[in-house]
């Protein structure tokens, strides 16, 4: 027992000096950096010893990263523990990070969970810019993502949106009036996507296995969790490596769940082809580049495309739809004017709206854009890091530099939008697309591939649940637009 005590004894004293002289190493770099004036560094707020920032990053950190804006500048520097964020608010800050430099901020923060959900930073999301990642990009917008693979899969999003609407019909029909959208959107976009990707649906009541879809949903909605929260590992790098908090046991679990699943899909996916000797899916598509490439197309790399796709294609749309819809039920005036704006396009009674139709319905884009705009999907876009030193608003910015655009506070900022917290879509009428005043997908060449495809996802749906439901608030009171 004694011999216990004592190596627990040393363990704990060897680690307690191995901290403090990580930390000492990082108080003497941060007072090294403030004595280099002459760099002309962005400017900003009062830090502490050691953490830098990182006690000013409170929930929800896109308003509270903008208060700081608001006091302290558009173009600011932020110190966690051991990494700098260039903190943008500002679109024209965005539009010189996103264009000027848009190779320099090419790159992706390492992390964590990418290193743990991304197969070792190999996935479209979190690779290094460069051949690999150029690759993967081509990949993906060939395989999903250009026209004719768009309008190749329309009929799999009409379908998923008809069995929607049946849905909704018959709980009705069984005198049911009030009905769970948030659900229902969460549905939909994970179906539309898993039927493109690999011909199956995991929610609703044509789930060829319901206990798996369960377990499935259930995997990804935890790791989701866990790769969006915040780690303060990756800026104290000694707490991640003593995995102080237990994050990375977590991940590793979690991640060995995810990859056992993907693998199944793949293997399904494998054992259909060769035996219908047809390519009907994106992942059959993959697989037929892996025969023919097979070094490039290994499983992991498929694994990790269809990972992203899950993960991002389906909660930005799910969120948008949600948002959209509440705001439309707080301006019922604007909710009529879709509802006419599509009776009007879609001339035949009874039929249900096409996708090819969406173009024509300029209101409802409109609503989308300032759906977008008011509450995008993801407030403070993915994060870049600048591969060498660069020029920002006048500023210097360092190499290695993690950077930060609050799209949120862009999106809310007076000097470039008119009545920035209002819900006006006629300001997009006379709009024009242009700088980065609007910019819910990113920008530059690491914008998210996905934007058409999202666009006409909730567009679809949105224009056919107000086409073919009246809808209304519960109650007198609006909904709640806090975020959650």
């Amino acid at each position: 027992m004694e011999n216990n005590t004592n190596f627990y004894f040393y363990f704990y004293s060897l680690a307690v000096i191995i901290i403090f002289t990580h930390l000492l190493k990082i108080l003497v770099k941060t007072e090294q950096s403030k004595r280099q004036t002459n760099n002309n560094l962005p400017p900003s707020p009062p830090s502490l010893p050691i953490i830098g920032h990182l006690h000013l990053l409170k929930e929800p950190i896109h308003r509270t990263l903008q208060s700081l804006s608001s006091k302290y500048g558009k173009v600011l520097l932020l110190r966690c523990g051991s990494r700098k964020l260039l903190l943008i608010s500002s679109a024209s800050a965005a539009e010189e990070c996103f264009t000027k430099n848009d190779v320099v901020f090419a790159n992706r923060p390492h992390t964590l969970a990418g290193k743990i959900f991304h197969y070792n930073y190999s996935t479209v999301s979190v690779a290094p810019y460069g051949d690999h990642w150029r690759n993967l990009r081509r990949v993906m917008t060939l395989e999903l993502f250009s026209s004719s693979r768009l309008a190749a899969f329309s009929s799999v999003r009409e379908g998923e949106v008809k069995l929607l609407l049946e849905q909704i019909k018959q709980i009705c029909e069984q005198g049911m009036t009030t009905i769970d959208l948030k659900s229902k959107f969460v549905e939909i976009s994970f179906n539309v996507m898993t039927m493109m990707l690999v011909g199956k649906r995991f929610y609703g009541e044509y789930v060829e296995d319901v206990e798996e879809a369960k377990r499935i949903r259930d995997v990804i909605r935890r790791g989701v969790e866990l790769s969006g929260a915040f780690d303060v590992g990756n800026f104290l790098p000694m707490l991640q490596w003593m995995d102080v908090l237990g994050a990375e046991r977590k991940m590793v679990g979690v991640m060995a769940e995810m990859d056992k699943f993907l693998q199944g899909l793949i293997e399904e996916r494998r054992r259909i082809m060769r035996r219908d000797q047809v390519k009907t899916t994106v992942v059959d598509n993959m697989l037929a580049l892996q025969e023919t490439e097979p070094e490039t197309f290994t499983d992991d790399i498929i694994k990790g495309i269809v990972l992203v796709l899950l993960v991002a294609g389906t909660d930005t749309s799910s969120a948008t739809m949600e948002w959209a819809m509440s705001l439309l039920l707080n301006h019922p005036d604007a909710m009529k004017r879709v509802k006419d704006e599509i009776d009007t396009t879609v001339r035949e009674h009874g039929r249900p709206l096409d996708e090819h139709e969406l173009p024509k319905l300029n209101y409802l884009r409109n609503v989308i854009n300032e759906t977008h705009r008011l509450y995008p999907s993801v407030p403070l876009l993915v994060p870049h890091e600048s591969s060498e030193d660069c020029i920002v608003g006048g500023f210097h910015v360092p190499r290695g530099t993690i950077l930060l655009v609050n799209a949120w506070a862009i999106h809310r900022d007076p000097e470039v939008w008119e009545d920035p917290k209002k819900f006006v879509p006629e300001r997009f009428e006379a709009w024009s697309d242009e700088g980065c005043g609007l910019i819910p997908f990113g920008a530059g060449r690491r914008g998210c591939p996905g934007a058409g495809l999202g666009s006409r996802v909730v567009g679809l749906t949105l224009g056919a649940l107000i086409q073919s439901f009246e809808w209304k608030r519960i109650g007198e009171e609006e909904v709640d637009m806090a975020e959650g």
